[in-house]
């Protein structure tokens, strides 16, 4: 009789791929209650780019130049820039709308004393 294959998420095989790479494979299968040999093929999988580790997970062949992740990184904090002036801008303008109506509450209850 067959026996039924386990059915593993995403995140638990990254996961485990990643305890794998701190304190070896058999030792990571072991403790997680996995055959090595379904580890082995997770690790295989995330070297491939069949199965994505995150980041600091890359090979050589998929990683970013040096270069190009300067321009990655300049290109968010030039977004992040623009985002943040945009809060401010809202914040400075939901300050002034506050105090504008705050103002105008502070009449009103005088006008009806």
């Amino acid at each position: 009789m067959a026996q039924e294959q386990r059915k593993y998420e995403k995140e638990y095989k990254v996961q485990a791929v990643k305890l794998a790479k701190e304190i070896g494979a058999g030792k990571a299968a072991k403790e997680l209650g996995i055959p090595v040999d379904t580890l082995y093929g997770w690790q295989k999988a995330v070297r491939e780019g069949r199965l994505d580790a995150g980041p600091g997970s890359h090979t050589p062949g998929t990683a970013m130049s040096l270069a190009e992740e300067l321009a990655a990184l300049r290109k968010q904090v030039k977004a992040q820039d623009r985002e943040i002036r945009r809060l401010k801008e809202e914040n400075e303008f939901l300050a002034e709308a506050s105090a504008f109506f705050a103002a105008s509450r502070r009449k009103s209850a005088r006008n009806s004393e």
